[in-house]
């Protein structure tokens, strides 16, 4: 099944940004006076209730305590949630948000140092690093909390005691230029390695990225490490940031990406005939990003007001342009099913791939023989111990 990607991020991101703004004019209801997480040595776990208060109940709150609000989003380059920045703004301009986008894999040992030193920063933390929020919550570290519309939230994108919610879904398979590529030339990543492709092809670094690094072990997993030798030695374009090998097609400098969002990126498009595959029978990975208020937040009210408006019906559908709601009662995107109606979508294999960190790193090291050690800066630049710093 191919999804196709029309005039893509300026007119993309502007009808989002119309529809986040317009959803953030609406007043979704909220839930109720959250625990903390109880202490791990704890024998009984405590009911906790969904929130009920109104987002401008919510909104009310945070503006008494001070009226900010920081999050470590996980992501490739600074700007990456300038939509979502402005649609707060627009609904919440009484409460300050600052949105600092780095790697998940340096934000999540940054979170650990913070906490460790006694010098935490954000509020709010919302990363790809899966198998950090089962600790995290063993250790006591995340603020138990249900936003409104939790309930309806699918089981496997929420922790059962409210320790973290994903709010949204991401997902990785592949995008071609149709103006490069006619129908029928690809119909299945196995023809990738067709000769005709070599230097045509863009990608992120499988090592440097968890996600894409599932996505190639899926890929090898079904058609070997033959095929990987052969995909290799196309010489590929690679860079840092999972946008990368989209944005290579976004700017016509590629034919086909490997391993790219379903849509947008850090580029303004200079083409209009991008296809993104939603494949019937290759594999493909996607994940829910997943959120959290730490317990030591500095501005819980407003952590609580962020996480209820995303969560809201009307933000899960705006987002329908670049993911998946991960509410049931929210549809996806036109012709498409809900994900976890997709079994080759990987969700569940991705969460237990990334708590093992041994196989994990196993995967990275080999895909570092077969495409080379990542080379370059990150791409949303190094940002060091504590950015926001100075914000709070």
């Amino acid at each position: 099944m191919l999804e196709k990607v029309q005039s893509r991020t300026k007119q993309v991101v502007a009808a989002t940004l119309t529809a986040l703004i317009a959803a953030s004019c609406s007043n979704g209801s909220s839930q109720t006076n959250p625990l903390a997480m109880p202490p791990k040595e704890a024998t009984e776990q405590v009911a906790l209730a969904i929130e009920t208060k109104s987002l401008d109940e919510l909104y009310s709150d945070a503006q008494k305590e001070g009226g900010e609000l920081t999050i470590y989003a996980g992501g490739d380059f600074q700007g990456m949630y300038s939509p979502l920045e402005t649609a707060w703004k627009q609904r919440f301009p009484k409460v300050k948000l600052n949105i600092i986008v780095d790697y998940s894999k340096f934000h999540d040992v940054r979170v650990d140092n913070q906490l460790a030193t006694g010098t935490l920063v954000p509020d709010v933390i919302s990363f790809q690093t899966l198998h950090d929020f089962p600790r995290w919550k063993s250790q006591g570290k995340l603020l138990a909390y249900k936003p409104a519309g939790w309930d309806k939230v699918h089981d496997k994108f929420k922790d059962p005691d409210g320790a973290w919610t994903a709010i949204a879904v991401y997902a990785f398979s592949y995008r071609i230029d149709t103006a490069k590529v006619q129908e029928g030339e690809i119909k299945s990543v196995q023809d990738l390695v067709n000769p005709k492709w070599k230097n045509k092809l863009a990608s992120s670094y499988p090592s440097d990225d968890d996600a894409m690094l599932f996505l190639y072990k899926k890929y090898v997993d079904k058609y070997g490490w033959e095929w990987l030798a052969k995909l290799a030695s196309q010489n590929i374009s690679l860079g840092r940031g999972s946008n990368y090998g989209g944005d290579r097609v976004s700017l016509g400098e590629s034919s086909i990406a490997v391993g790219a969002w379903r849509l947008g990126g850090q580029v303004a498009p200079k083409i209009d005939t991008e296809q993104w595959i939603l494949p019937a029978n290759d594999p493909f990975m996607a994940w829910g990003q997943r959120a959290a208020i730490l317990a030591e937040a500095k501005h819980p009210a407003a952590a609580k007001l962020y996480l209820n408006w995303l969560l809201s019906k009307e933000v899960q559908e705006a987002g329908n342009a670049f993911s998946w709601p991960v509410r049931t009662d929210v549809p996806a995107a036109p012709g498409i099913k809900p994900i976890w109606e997709y079994d080759n979508a990987n969700i569940d294999e991705f969460v237990t791939f990334m708590q093992d960190r041994g196989e994990v790193e196993r995967w990275r090291q080999t895909m570092s023989l077969y495409f080379g050690e990542t080379q370059g800066p990150p791409s949303p630049t190094f940002l060091g111990l504590h950015p926001g710093l100075q914000r709070n």
